[in-house]
């Protein structure tokens, strides 16, 4: 068994330095030798059997359980090899049949209906706020930033992200607004104070909901916000604009129609809406059974040429689309840093299991940003062809104006 594993390390690792000693105590080295030399070590031979048949599921259980340890780089560092070479692994036909075959019986079974949908919000969501605050930035944005210019810091970025889609939003004083996946309150609050909105933000978790309502009260922002536990398909209600961030991932393609059927139904006639989603740059893609087991169930990242026909059913204009390459790469950088940073505090919350989980997490997600052609996609959409200009420059006029307004005062951490 061995040398069959052995066979499979290697037809997997082309590029890249890694080094892998076996239960048997052997070494072995795979790759061309180029870049940061990483070594795996595997505890027991039942581990190596495991990842042999199940490598994307069991790899990453095996590092939270400790058989699997890095004694040289970092698990950040494995699975950047790992993720380079990628391609190697999709060429294995009997791999490929088994994602295939799992994905397939996953948008059978296990489709996001209203009460699976809670409950996958729930696993991951509810986890405890003191969790998230000690890697997120001070406003607790729990998505891709935007990085302006390589000075930025995260607490930057996340700001400019959310001026650069509120920009795109075109929004007026007064404008009816809904939040799809409102989080703990942050996009809502900057489109409230900054740009002055009334915004109607709606979540499934119970802890974003009353994290996100203290906010408001706190920022003196209730009479024009309003939080809500309530499913997107439950609206029935006009909206001069919606915002969805970081929450279409958790419908899966199986309510696409739904979703975007909705969009248009709840959008006055001049109304517009702006989808920021995690995306894949490639044709087919198939949910990655560990994040899917263990911290996005239900999750699905879309291609574009899933997303679009949904989009075209549902009789909306597609008005801009902006691919936002490697700002989630560096957006996960920041927190993985913060997150080992107080490593100790989360063991403290959780346990050193959980925290060989988070890490893998999100070690797992840069190196997938960073190789692996997932980007996330924002997408401007209308009822009308002529609701937006017909040239991009408004966007930087409304940006410049949003950045005198954040800027003065309370800027970065309004209701921080």
């Amino acid at each position: 068994m061995e040398k069959m594993f052995r066979r499979f390390i290697a037809a997997l690792i082309k590029t890249g330095s890694l080094e892998v000693e076996t239960a048997s105590g052997a070494r072995y080295k795979f790759g061309d030798g180029s870049g940061k030399n990483v070594r795996l070590r595997f505890a027991d031979k039942a581990a190596q059997t495991a990842v042999l048949l199940n490598p994307t599921l069991r790899f990453g259980e095996l590092y939270m359980d400790g058989r699997v340890a890095v004694d040289e780089g970092t698990i950040y560092d494995a699975l950047a090899v790992i993720c380079q070479n990628i391609d190697h692994l999709e060429r294995i036909w009997w791999l490929q049949a088994l994602t295939t075959t799992r994905g397939r019986l996953q948008h059978i079974f296990k489709a996001n209906s209203s009460v699976r949908a809670r409950r996958n919000v729930a696993h991951h969501y509810d986890l405890d706020r003191r969790l998230y605050k000690l890697f997120l930035d001070d406003d607790m944005q729990y998505s891709c930033a935007y990085f302006e210019n390589g000075a930025a810091t995260l607490d930057d970025a996340q700001l400019a992200k959310k001026r650069h889609i509120a920009a795109k939003l075109m929004i007026e004083k007064g404008d009816r607004i809904l939040d799809i996946g409102c989080g703990w309150g942050g996009l809502a609050l900057y489109l409230a104070r900054i740009c002055g909105a009334k915004v109607t933000g709606i979540t499934l978790s119970r802890e974003q909901l009353a994290f996100a309502r203290e906010r408001a009260g706190e920022a003196d922002q209730t009479s024009a916000i309003e939080f809500r536990l309530q499913d997107y398909r439950e609206i029935d209600e006009r909206f001069d604009k919606i915002v969805s961030v970081g929450m279409f991932e958790h419908v899966g393609p199986e309510f696409y129609s739904t979703y975007f059927q909705q969009v248009a139904k709840l959008l006055q006639p001049g109304g517009m809406a702006l989808i920021h989603t995690i995306g894949s740059s490639r044709a087919q893609y198939e949910p990655d059974p560990w994040i899917n087991k263990y911290i996005f169930p239900g999750g699905y990242i879309p291609a574009l040429s899933t997303i679009m026909p949904a989009i075209e059913r549902a009789g909306l204009y597609v008005t801009d689309v902006e691919v936002l390459r490697l700002h989630y790469a560096e957006t996960l950088r920041a927190w993985r840093a913060r997150f080992l940073a107080h490593r100790a505090d989360a063991a403290a919350l959780y346990d050193e299991r959980f925290c060989r989980m988070w890490e893998y997490y999100l070690a797992a997600s840069e190196a997938a940003f960073r190789y692996t052609g997932e980007v996330v996609f924002q997408i401007q959409l209308a009822k009308k062809v002529d609701a937006v200009p017909l040239t991009r420059d408004y966007m930087l006029r409304a940006e410049a104006e949003l950045r005198r307004r954040d800027s003065a005062g309370s800027g970065l951490r309004i209701a921080g």
